[in-house]
Order: structure tokens, then sequence, then C-alpha cells
């Protein structure tokens, strides 16, 4: 299997373009929000892809959107295959078919921080990490953005962030 390639992944997440139908389960304003952060978690899966990991989803509002657009089975299939040259599954928690892991919640989580060091634009802030409290979500998810900043300050120590492929 080829690995990802992340410039390709990064023009793939810009073109994708989502329909009404992927909103559908996820109302929370502004919608604008609830896109980059679906966007961001697209490129943050082709990563984790690329390095064979089992990220995190730290948005119930942007799983909601993720879960719409893998109903528009065409145009989730196609997406897929032009970013990442094959299919992404969704594994949710507790399923045990195949996507399985014994990894906690918070393992995953950091490295959902870790795969978004690897596609951040220079400058771009992540909106993942509270994205549900923005939107009003009821009970939301996310990231401590403390627990953010200690992941982000690691990876520039040891150079992590500094020596990726683009």
């Amino acid at each position: 299997m080829r690995p990802v390639d992340l410039p390709r992944m990064q023009r793939a997440v810009e073109v994708l373009e989502l329909s009404e139908a992927v909103f559908k389960t996820s109302p929370w304003q502004p919608r604008e929000l609830v896109d980059t952060g679906l966007r961001q978690w697209l490129r943050c899966c082709g990563a984790a892809m690329r390095d064979g990991k089992r990220i995190g989803m730290p948005s119930h509002a942007v799983d909601e959107a993720w879960h719409g657009l893998i109903l528009c089975t065409g145009r989730y299939a196609r997406f897929c295959d032009d970013a990442y040259g094959r299919f992404l599954h969704h594994f949710p928690e507790g399923d045990g078919f195949g996507g399985g892991t014994a990894d906690s919640m918070a393992d995953q989580l950091g490295r959902t921080v870790v795969a978004w060091s690897l596609v951040a634009r220079p400058g771009e802030r992540c909106v993942l990490w509270d994205l549900d409290t923005v939107v009003g979500v009821d009970r939301p998810w996310g990231i401590p953005l403390d627990r953010v900043d200690l992941i982000e300050t690691a990876l520039r120590e040891t150079g992590s962030a500094t020596s990726r492929t683009r």
C-alpha cells in the first residue's frame, strides 16, 4: 500500500464539495466553523494513515458532519481515493470490527494533535480542540488546550514537527 501523499491529500480536502446532506445531523452554527473543523479532521486523518496510526475525534459536531459525508457514499469514496489513495474507514469506539484498539481515547486524541502538527499550514490555528464549546454542543468533546500546548511543545523540542513532509 502506497503512503498517503500529503500535498495531494491537502488539495483533495481543499476542493471537496460538502453538500447540504453532509450537515443534516450537524446543525451547529456557524456552519463555516464546522466545515473548517471537518476539513482539518480529514487532513489529520491523512497524516495518521500515512503513519499507520489511529487518531481520536475531538469534536462531536465534526463527527456528525463526517458521518454525513460518509453517508454520501459516492462522494466519500471518490474523495478517499483522491485524497488518500484508499478508503478511510470509520471505527466507532466499541464496534470491535477490525477497528479495536487497546489505546485509550486520551492517547488517540494525543495522536490527533501530533497528526495536526504534520498538516498545519504555518500560522494556521486548529479549531478542532474546542469547537464543540464554541458552537454550543450540549456535552462537548475536545482536548484541553493546556494538553495541546504540552504536546506541541514536546514536538518542537524533539524536532518532530519540523521534520514533516509536505
